[in-house]
């Protein structure tokens, strides 16, 4: 926990972005599926990196309430050719064929103009999950699976035991 908070202060003394502790997977360009995870030690580095750039240092209270959350937020940005092709999407967790489903799930009900627009893909947009901490091994091998309604699957590998 120290040191979580430690590297969240270094960065705000560096002037880093918080968000260069979210772990990230899936492509780097533009165009192509992306998004990222935040854990709890991650939490709190994004939190004393706020804090730090605001010269004030996270409170008892602030820490407990970030390691008293249940969950672990997944965000990822997907790709297809028509504007609410997001609405109703689903995103779930599998590790060794054991399929985790979220505590809440999120998407854009209109999705934005890509940079290829009006290319395809034409349109991006946001689905965002949450997972209960006590339902998924934060060890594992873990494939995250987003399933846009109108058909498909998006698949991002990422091996849980990798993630500080």
């Amino acid at each position: 926990i120290r040191s979580a908070l430690d590297r969240g202060a270094e960065a705000a003394k560096q002037h880093q972005s918080p968000d260069t502790f979210y772990t990230r997977f899936g492509a780097t360009d533009d165009l192509h599926p992306s998004g990222f995870l935040i854990t709890k030690l991650a939490a709190l580095s994004v939190m004393a990196t706020h804090m730090g750039l605001r010269g004030v240092e996270p409170s008892e209270a602030d820490i407990a309430q970030t390691l008293d959350g249940k969950t672990m937020l997944v965000s990822a940005v997907i790709f297809g050719n028509v504007g609410n092709f997001a609405v109703d999407s689903y995103m779930v967790l599998d590790q060794a064929g054991k399929t985790i489903k979220p505590v809440t799930v999120r998407f854009d009900g209109m999705a934005s103009r890509s940079a290829a627009y009006p290319d395809p893909p034409r349109f991006k947009a946001k689905v965002v999950a949450s997972f209960a901490y006590a339902d998924f091994d934060p060890t594992a091998q873990t494939t995250i699976s987003i399933f846009p309604a109108n058909g498909g699957e998006v698949t991002f590998p990422i091996d849980f035991s990798q993630i500080r």
